[in-house]
């Protein structure tokens, strides 16, 4: 009977430690905008790292918008951790004023887009040393807009509630 006990153990184990591995490798569910821990992953224990570790840069090259308009959002390591890498992504457009979902965005390669809250997120769970990603504004309005969301190194480790910085414009020179 111990015997059996044990071999139940160690098979309830094995499957937890496989979808501690294999959960959501091809992205977040549509359902992490409105959960109650909404735009983190819902990954067991693990909860989001202190903010001043994060390794990654989330930039925009924009903050306001005009409709149609298209802004580029690109996920990289900071310069002295270049060659770190991500594993996964979920970001959504806010505007700036209402905090409402607002536009959608392009697939692209290893993305999928969940439309119900102006999201997108990785489609695989390989490593990756950045993402670019292009975000379209609604066609009948204007404003500003931010870009929030997570950022996994792995299953365990990953940073939430990050908000996008807009790249700087070039000044122009003084003639």
């Amino acid at each position: 009977m111990a015997n059996r006990y044990w071999n139940c153990n160690r098979a309830l184990l094995l499957l937890q430690l496989l979808a501690g591995v294999w959960a959501f490798p091809d992205g977040a569910p549509a359902d992490t905008c409105v959960k109650q821990r909404a735009n983190q992953p819902n990954h067991g224990k693990a909860r989001t790292q202190p903010e001043h570790t994060n390794p990654f840069e989330v930039v925009a090259s924009s903050q306001t918008y005009h409709p149609g308009q298209q802004v580029s959002v690109v996920i990289y390591a900071r310069e002295q951790q270049q060659s770190t890498t991500f594993r996964g992504f979920f970001l959504q457009a806010r505007d700036a004023n209402s905090n409402e979902w607002i536009g959608e965005w392009e697939l692209s390669e290893n993305t999928k887009t969940i439309p119900e809250c102006s999201a997108i997120t990785h489609s695989d769970n390989r490593d990756k040393l950045g993402a670019k990603l292009i975000w379209k504004a609604p066609q009948n309005k204007r404003g500003n807009v931010y870009f929030t969301g997570t950022v996994l190194k792995d299953y365990g480790n990953f940073w939430s509630d990050i908000v996008g910085k807009v790249q700087a414009q070039p000044q122009p020179q003084p003639q």
